[in-house]
């Protein structure tokens, strides 16, 4: 296992921290998945048990006391929300890809900087009015986590905020979050 430094002693690191492993380990790829995007890959980041420790705590301390659940968008969002859940005693949503949940789901329908796609959320897993943090991954033209604030706003859930590792500014996205607070640890 990649460690940056020694593990925090407290148990929350300060976000300047998880700055600092973000940029530090976060890999770029030209030209993927199509030629003129580059693809900013926090696998990396991941698999740094002390960076992820970072990202989590950031998270879980922005928002503290602020949420009773966290829904996580597939597939990596899920990585975020799971931990942070489990960090401030929260329930967990997932927002899964179409046609992947069984019984009563809401469907919302978006599009991606390169292509389109459809998002789900189950029905009645909590209580309405239940106030509801989002977690993803990278925060882009904004058109998956608009969506998933959709979804939640359909369920009758409160959203509280918007969590994500990565913001790619000059996309735009978060014009299109006007609703929700976002925070990004760091911003390209």
């Amino acid at each position: 296992m990649t460690q940056l430094s020694t593990p925090p002693s407290a148990p929350s690191a300060a976000p300047s921290s998880a700055v600092a492993h973000v940029e530090a380990l976060l890999a770029s790829y030209p030209d993927f998945p199509q030629p003129g995007i580059v693809f900013r890959d926090l696998n990396p980041v991941f698999a740094d048990a002390i960076a992820f420790r970072a990202i989590i705590d950031d998270l879980a301390e922005r928002y503290r006391g602020q949420f009773d659940a966290v829904a996580g968008i597939e597939a990596r969002g899920f990585l975020l929300a799971a931990a942070v859940g489990y960090a401030a005693n929260a329930a967990v949503l997932a927002v899964r890809k179409g046609g992947k949940l069984p019984g009563t789901v809401l469907t919302e329908e978006y599009d991606l900087e390169y292509g389109s796609a459809r998002l789900e959320l189950e029905v009645g897993q909590l209580p309405a009015g239940t106030r509801v943090l989002i977690l993803d991954d990278v925060l882009a033209t904004g058109g998956t986590i608009a969506a998933t604030t959709r979804l939640i706003e359909r369920a009758g859930y409160t959203l509280t905020g918007v969590g994500v590792v990565l913001e790619l500014g000059d996309l735009h996205g978060r014009d299109r979050l006007a609703a929700a607070p976002v925070h990004a640890i760091i911003s390209m």
